[in-house]
């Protein structure tokens, strides 16, 4: 590991504000759920599937929805950054997305470490259950981790999406 790629990924503001933004999106339904005292989130109940013993929850909505973007999406731009800061510049989109699956993978295998340690400590949420995500919902939330790479695609299309739309609406339908 190259010290010199870690201190440059680390000043990137591009990594700050997926890791930042990341959290704050996961900590929404989090804060959500012990004002609420229950696991559902008011909206997203309405799209709420049949619990599957561990494997599913049943707030598979919201965690597709929030796995997205952290710890998935946050890590696939982690690992996109430092292998830019490792190796240079893209070669191709293969090597990009591949870099993303490694640091999504890595970065979902980090904050799983975090989750079953959290579960063993056995923290009782407001809704009565673990605070913490039980073991066996760990392989789900590898196989989002993996359809997370196409997060940033997603995020720059819709961004420059909307820019254009601001730029029709500022400047008028002339330009």
């Amino acid at each position: 590991m190259s010290w010199r790629a870690l201190k440059n990924t680390l000043r990137s503001r591009r990594f700050w504000v997926w890791q930042l933004g990341g959290a704050f999106i996961y900590a929404v339904p989090v804060m959500i759920r012990l004002a609420t005292g229950n696991v559902l989130l008011p909206v997203l109940s309405f799209f709420a599937v049949p619990w599957v013993d561990h494997y599913i929850p049943g707030n598979l909505i919201e965690k597709i929805l929030v796995n997205a973007f952290f710890p998935g999406g946050a890590g696939a731009v982690a690992g996109e950054i430092f292998a830019q800061n490792l190796h240079g510049s893209e070669e191709s989109k293969r090597r990009k997305y591949g870099r993303r699956l490694l640091g999504a993978l890595t970065w979902t295998g980090l904050w799983s470490l975090f989750q079953l340690w959290g579960n063993m400590q056995n923290i009782i949420g407001s809704y009565g259950g673990n605070l913490f995500e039980y073991p066996m919902v760990f392989p789900l939330n590898f196989l989002l981790a993996s359809f997370s790479i196409f997060t940033p695609d997603v995020v720059g299309y819709l961004r420059k999406k909307l820019s254009d739309i601001r730029c029709k609406l500022t400047h008028g339908k002339n330009n």
